[in-house]
C-alpha cells in the first residue's frame, strides 16, 4: 500500500504534513512495522523549541528504542496526548491517529529536500 502523497518523508522514516505554518510529524508505517509493537512514545512538551535535523523524541517498542527527528525547526504547538495511554496508535494508524507533534515553523523550505510519497515507497521497497 503506497504512503500518502500529501506529505514529505525523511530517510529516517518520519513524515511531515504542512498545513499553513503548522507541520504535523509522525513516523511511517514502514518504521512502525520495523519497530514492531510500540509500547511508549516520549514527546517534547507544548511550547518546547525543536531544531531542524535534531532529535525531538523517542519511540520504544518490544524490539528497540528509536530516536525521532524533525526536518524543520520551530515551536511545538500540540502533542498527540492519546499516545500516552495508547502508543499502539503508532502501529495501527501511523498516518492519522498515530501522529506525534505539530510544530509551528516560519520556514518549511527544508521539507522540499525530502522525498515525496512515490520516492519514499521506492526507497522502502528495496
Amino acid at each position: 500500500m503506497p504512503v500518502p502523497n500529501d506529505r514529505r518523508y525523511s530517510q529516517t522514516h518520519e513524515w511531515f504534513k504542512v498545513e499553513g505554518n503548522l507541520v504535523t510529524i509522525g513516523i511511517t508505517k514502514f518504521a512502525a512495522d520495523e519497530l514492531t509493537d510500540v509500547t511508549f512514545v516520549e514527546l517534547p512538551k507544548v511550547g518546547a523549541k525543536v531544531e531542524a535535523g535534531k532529535q525531538f523524541g523517542e519511540v520504544e517498542s518490544v524490539k528497540a528504542t528509536s530516536d525521532i527527528y524533525t526536518a524543520v525547526g520551530g515551536t511545538v504547538r500540540e502533542i498527540n496526548g492519546k499516545l500516552e495511554s495508547a502508543p499502539e496508535l503508532v502501529n495501527n494508524d501511523p498516518f492519522a491517529g498515530g501522529w506525534m507533534i505539530k510544530v509551528e515553523c516560519t520556514d518549511t523550505t527544508p521539507l522540499q529536500k525530502l522525498m515525496d510519497g512515490p520516492a519514499y515507497d521506492k526507497m522502502t521497497a528495496k
